[in-house]
């Protein structure tokens, strides 16, 4: 689930709330600006680790991951720039 704070459709850059379910899943996706995560709730993981309630990620251009939650999680989210996912899921 997603909710959108802002999303200035020029830059791309945007700012939402996104609730994972339990099992959630996103697929490779490779930034092109830089991306924030807050940890609000529960617990995001991806290949480099698994980040708890009040972790701070930051993503930096041109790095790519999958994500995922074995048991939900609510994250803050800040985009400079949209991802771009990969048509098959595979790395770039």
């Amino acid at each position: 689930e997603i909710s959108y704070l802002y999303r200035d459709e020029v830059s791309g850059s945007s700012c939402a709330l996104l609730k994972y379910q339990p099992g959630t899943e996103v697929p490779t996706h490779v930034h092109q600006g830089f991306e924030h995560v807050y940890v609000l709730a529960g617990e995001q993981s991806d290949e480099r680790g698994s980040y708890p309630k009040g972790s701070f990620v930051i993503n930096p251009p041109g790095t790519s991951h999958r994500v995922w939650s074995k048991d939900g999680c609510l994250v803050l989210i800040v985009w400079q720039r949209p991802v771009a996912f990969q048509a098959d899921g595979s790395e770039p």
